[in-house]
Formats: C-alpha cells, sequence, structure tokens
C-alpha cells in the first residue's frame, strides 16, 4: 500500500501526487533498510510540494543494494544552473515592474532597458555566458558572498531564520519538569537524522523522477560561519562514512556557560537515557551558580565588529580559546537549555516563534547551522545561520523528527542501561576586561534590536488546503494572492514582494525569487476594494491572477527568472570594474524590490507540520512565512515596532478577511 503524507490517500498501485502532476507516488521499500517508516521525503519550495511516501508495514532487510539510492551519489551528474536569455529577463523585468510605476516613470525605464540590453547589458550577458562555460552553477559563489557571507549587518536577528516546532500539538503539550526528558529524546532523534546522512541512507530527494540536489544536506551539522572583518568563511567538518572521519561531538549551553560532550561511545549513538544524564549533568552544574561570560553574546553582534572581538579574545590565550572555538564551530549542532516558558498552543505559536528568533544571546551560537533550542516547559525551537542551507534543508529533518516522536509517543522504550560515559566538559574561555566589554555592548545592541521585532504567529481554521483544493486552485497560489489582497486593503498601494522558489534541479541550485505582485494580482486586488465591481469582474481578474502565478512560478524553478539573472549581470560589471549600469540605478529597480528591498518577504514553508520565520528584509516591510495543512492555514508574520506603517497584528487579521472573501468568491463558481 503506498501513502502520501501530503493528501493523506492511499493508492495500490502508481498514481500522481495531489499537488502537481511532476510528483508521483514511489515504492518505499528501496529506500531506507531501517524499521523507521519515513522513507522518501520530497521538498521543494514554491508551487511544488513535500511529499513524504511511506508504506503500512515496516521495510525488509532483504532489498537489493543495487536498488538502495545513496543520498549524494547523483550529486556529479546534476545539470549547470542555466543563464536565460537576456531578452526574456528584461522582459520580465519590465513586466515586473509596471505595477510601481506611473505612465512617466515606466516609459523612463523602458528606454534605460532597452539602452541596457542593447548596450552594456549585452556585453555583460556575454561574459556571464563565458563564466557559465567554466562552472557548473555560475551563481552560487556570488550569492553566498552578497546574500549572506559579505552582509555586514548583525546575523543572528536580520539574516538567521528559526521557528517553533510542533510537537505541542500532539505528544508533548507545554508541561513543566519535562525539559530534559524530552530534549534527550529529540536529540536522539537528531543524531539518527544524521546518522542517516553521513551513511548515505537518507534518500536523494526527488521532484518525480528528476533528482533534486543534495549538496546542502552536508552543512546542515558540524558547520559553523566564521566572523571576518571584511567577509566571513564558512568551516565545514561534515564527512560521509566514505569520506572519511567526522565529528561526533555536541555542545550544551545554559545561564552563559558551554559544555561538550561526545554523542557517539564505541562507535553508538548514545541513548536517550544516557543523553539525559548528560543533559542533567549540565543543568545540575549551572543551577544555582553565577552565570557564565555569556561569550556565545558575541555572535550576534555586527559582523565586523564581532570579527575584531573574535581576534582580540583569540590573542589573549591563543590555544586554549581557539581550541574552543574550533570544538564550537565543528561541533554537530548546539543543545540551548533555556529557561524561558512558551505559554504556546497550535492556535497561537507566537510566544515559541518570537523566543526561538530573539531569545537569549547567551546560550545560541548565532553563526552555527544549528541550534535546537529547549525551553522550560518542554517546548522546542530553532536558530539556525542562513548562509550554508535554505530552509528546505531544516524543514527536512523536523518534520522527520516530528514524525518520529509522534509515532513513538515521545517516549523511549529501549534499554534503560547507562554505559560509564565521560561526564559534559565545561569549555571556559580565558577573557579580559575588554572582552567582558565587548560582550556587554553585543548584548545591548541585541537586546535593542530584538524589542524592536513583533511578531504574530496564528493558525487560521476557518479551511485549509482540502478545501482551496476542492475549488481547483493553487493552496500556494490562493495564500499569495491573499497576502497581496491584506497588504493592499491595509496600505492602499501594492507592496513589492519577493517568494522562495526551489531550483534544487540544478547543480548546488538554491533558489530564484519569484514576484507575486503582478500586474495581474495588482488589478485583482483593485477590483476587489471596487464596490462598484460585480462579481463576475472580480472572478475573472482572479483568474488571471492565478494564472500568471503559476506560470511565473514553474519558470523560476525551470531557471528561467531574472533576479538572481540581474545580480550576475551587476556582479559582472562590479569584477570587472565597470561602473553600475543605469537600470540598477533607476529608482524602480528599487521601488519594485530589486537589490533586496522587497516590502514582503515571504515563503512556503511546506504541507507539513514545520514552520519558520525571519525578521522583515527592509523595515518598512514585513516577513510573512506560513505552511498549509488540510484544515488550517499557520502564518508567522514579523514587523518592526519603530516603523508606524507596518503592524503584524493587523495585517494577520487583514489576511484572514481577504481569505475569507477568496473563498467566498471561489464558491460562487469555479474558476
Amino acid at each position: 500500500m503506498y501513502f502520501c503524507y501530503t493528501c493523506a490517500v492511499g493508492s495500490s498501485g502508481l498514481s500522481r501526487c495531489c499537488e502537481t502532476t511532476q510528483l508521483q507516488w514511489v515504492k518505499g521499500k528501496h529506500g531506507l533498510q531501517t524499521a523507521a517508516r519515513i522513507t522518501s521525503l520530497v521538498w521543494t519550495q514554491g508551487h511544488q510540494v513535500n511529499t513524504i511516501i511511506y508504506q503500512e508495514e515496516e521495510m525488509d532487510n532483504v532489498a537489493s543494494e543495487s536498488l538502495v539510492e545513496r543520498t549524494f551519489q547523483y550529486q556529479s551528474s546534476m545539470p549547470p544552473l542555466p543563464v536565460p536569455s537576456l531578452e526574456m529577463s528584461l522582459s520580465k523585468y519590465l513586466n515586473a515592474v509596471r505595477p510601481f510605476a506611473c505612465e512617466d516613470e515606466f516609459k523612463a525605464t523602458v528606454d534605460i532597458v532597452r539602452k541596457f540590453q542593447e548596450g552594456v547589458g549585452k556585453e555583460l550577458h556575454h561574459k556571464l555566458l563565458q563564466r557559465a562555460k567554466t562552472k557548473k552553477n555560475w551563481l552560487e559563489e556570488w550569492w553566498l558572498d552578497a546574500a549572506y557571507l559579505e552582509v555586514r549587518i548583525p546575523a543572528q536577528l536580520n539574516v538567521n531564520f528559526g521557528g517553533p516546532a510542533p510537537y505541542l500539538e500532539h505528544c508533548w503539550p507545554p508541561e513543566e519538569g519535562t525539559q530534559l526528558q524530552r530534549a534527550s529524546i529529540s536529540t536522539w532523534h537528531t543524531l539518527q537524522y544524521w546518522d542517516l546522512i553521513r551513511t548515505e541512507r537518507l534518500p536523494p530527494q526527488k521532484s518525480g523522477k528528476i533528482v533534486l540536489d543534495m549538496d546542502q544536506f552536508r552543512m546542515l551539522f558540524s558547520t559553523c560561519k566564521v566572523p571576518g572583518v571584511k567577509k566571513d568563511s564558512i568551516r565545514n567538518y561534515f564527512r560521509t562514512e566514505r569520506e572519511g572521519p567526522c565529528p561526533s561531538h555536541l555542545i550544551v549551553m545554559c545561564r552563559g556557560r558551554i559544555f561538550t560532550f561526545d554523542a557517539v561511545c564505541d562507535g553508538q549513538i548514545l541513548t536517550p537515557p544516557e543523553l539525559l544524564r548528560q543533559l542533567s549533568y549540565v543543568k545540575e552544574c549551572c543551577e544555582g551558580e553565577p552565570e557564565g561570560d555569556g561569550v556565545a553574546a558575541l555572535t550576534s553582534e555586527e559582523r565586523t565588529r564581532w570579527a575584531l572581538a573574535r581576534e582580540h579574545l583569540t590573542s589573549i590565550d591563543p590555544q586554549h580559546n581557539n581550541t574552543i572555538l574550533e570544538t564550537i564551530q565543528s561541533s554537530l549542532f548546539v543543545i540551548s537549555l533555556d529557561e524561558t516558558t512558551t505559554y504556546s498552543t497550535p492556535e497561537n505559536y507566537t510566544s515559541l516563534t518570537m523566543e526561538a528568533l530573539t531569545g537569549n544571546p547567551t546560550i545560541r551560537w548565532g553563526d552555527k547551522s544549528y541550534n535546537s533550542v529547549s525551553f522550560a516547559d518542554g517546548t522546542f525551537g530553532t536558530t539556525c545561520d542562513h548562509a550554508p542551507y535554505d530552509g528546505m534543508v531544516m524543514v527536512s529533518m523536523c518534520w522527520y523528527l516530528d514524525q518520529q516522536i509522534k509515532d513513538t509517543e515521545g517516549k523511549w522504550r529501549g534499554s534503560g542501561t547507562v554505559r560509564p560515559i565521560p561526564h559534559p566538559e565545561e569549555m571556559v574561555f580565558t577573557v579580559d576586561e575588554k572582552v567582558h566589554s565587548d560582550i556587554r555592548h553585543a548584548k545591548r545592541q541585541y537586546y535593542e534590536s530584538t524589542q524592536d521585532l513583533q511578531v504574530v504567529c496564528y493558525a487560521f481554521t476557518a479551511f485549509g488546503k482540502a478545501a482551496i483544493k476542492q475549488k481547483n486552485l493553487h493552496p500556494d497560489t490562493f495564500v499569495q494572492l491573499a497576502m497581496q489582497l491584506a497588504y493592499q486593503k491595509m496600505h492602499k498601494r501594492p507592496g513589492s514582494c519577493y517568494e522562495t522558489a526551489m531550483t534544487r534541479k540544478f547543480y548546488h541550485g538554491r533558489t530564484e525569487t519569484m514576484r507575486p505582485c503582478t500586474q495581474e494580482a495588482v488589478d485583482w486586488c483593485k477590483a476587489m476594494m471596487d464596490n462598484t465591481c460585480d462579481v463576475d469582474a472580480k472572478r475573472k481578474a482572479m483568474r488571471l491572477a492565478f494564472i500568471k502565478h503559476n506560470k511565473l512560478m514553474s519558470e523560476a524553478q525551470e531557471g528561467k527568472g531574472f533576479d538572481r539573472h540581474l545580480l550576475g549581470l551587476y556582479l559582472t560589471a562590479k569584477e570587472e570594474g565597470q561602473a553600475t549600469p543605469e537600470l540598477f540605478l533607476d529608482p524602480l529597480y528599487a521601488k519594485s524590490g530589486g537589490g533586496g528591498n522587497f516590502v514582503l518577504s515571504s515563503s512556503l514553508v511546506g504541507y507539513t507540520t514545520v514552520l519558520g520565520a525571519t525578521a522583515p528584509m527592509v523595515h518598512r516591510g514585513y516577513g510573512f512565512f506560513y505552511r498549509i495543512r488540510d484544515d488550517r492555514i499557520v502564518i508567522s508574520i514579523s514587523a518592526w515596532k519603530s516603523c508606524r506603517e507596518t503592524d503584524s497584528a493587523s495585517l494577520f487579521n487583514s489576511f484572514c478577511s481577504s481569505l475569507h472573501e477568496m473563498f467566498h468568491l471561489a464558491t460562487t463558481s469555479q474558476l
């Protein structure tokens, strides 16, 4: 029997998946050769879905080795990232800026684009094509540098992403006194996922029969960003079994103190009882004692300032302090034992999401690829450096954890025996007054920024994916258009918008920008807000908006977007020492979102129980992330309190109203 977790429908044979004709059912038993139920996860961003296929019975252990696909076996055969045609990209760019321009502004931009296409743009495009001949992914290094490593603003709040764990929706509701026991079980399942990747037993993700690039999964564990005065770097210590030894130690942070212990003993991952013993030891060491120096807070600092502070820290006691930094950087991940109680529910994740994004900086290493935050009431959150990988990697693992915890009812049914393993070792930096001063400054600027961030995270429960699909409408497009309508009702103008599109069909592909604020979407919003407009006109306008959105998303996922192409042209000019082309100085470029100026920064996190959140991209903007389930849509919205124009709670209320309006319109007649 085959099942699709996305729509919870079974089939006795091969059939098309519920969300897209490109995703098909696959047999589970040729995936992992263990007794786990989950055998294949397909996660794609945008209009393709994350689909988990599993089978009712346990998998047998007799599957032929030749049929088992290794996690990274297709990496060398992935197709190169294409370069779109210059004409196509510039045409799409003009369409994208049209909603934000008056007639005179648009005519001026058309003239700028024409000159660019006939002149310097043609030359830059030729050089970009030459670059693409020598690199399978012409964008990879540029994107990493421009989007992450060269950025100087504090990364922990402004660049990193985080989110709430969904365990409270089933077997782990908030409960005092459960923190360490639950953390030990969650950590054990996380270590199982690490082992799946290390032994390459995690099946390659696919979109139908098309293999997706898995390189980002190498960055989930034993990875850390290191600050530089002008540019940061990423250090990755992960190795598969085939490649050689790999770090296996964990970092635990509690009350500003740092501990470490090995998660493997005699070749075996520590069991939950053994992990509980280690975490309990850390907790006991910290209770009733003064807080530690809180050196981790330095990772929340402005990047150049953190780099200089790090240089000073290592100069005080080079061998000792460098050893501690290396131990943290190479660790599998960080466990943060947080003393906060979040008071969250399945309908209101606000407090948990807020704490995950803005919690105590002395117990989070902001540069680590994964911080697992365990709160005092037995709830969990995550905070992750965005540079080494995109959200779908964390979603994949968190969905795995959620299903494992749910299947086992959050309990450990194995042996309670605790082997004689060494206690965790506390690591104490050698510091001086300047380091203490740097820590105080880092904490001060961090808390000033976090206090300015407004976050709401609520569940809309009137309907969800099931009801939307009954209207023959794509759930993600439905949410995106509702967001556009909500924003325009509040702010009386179109909002430049970014939606994540996945490009993992290509070698080391990450993301492309899809711009949902199309002219068709704006025309439909105007119709919805016009009391004189009849239902038929509104319905036709919505249909056109849906068609345009779906088309653009599909093209972006095929490497036919234009934002990354324009970035490539801009960076080519920069590397050649040329003046910035007029196209990038045109006011409409930034007004429409170009150069990282999108007012609405949005992403479909998926069709699972996992949700994420980030800060807004610009001061007058919003972060808008959501997950879609059969019966609900859960949304996290962020805004800056210091901007009088924006308000997360008001946008959520407007969004809910827009969802109801759209559903009513769709109910009057199928589109």
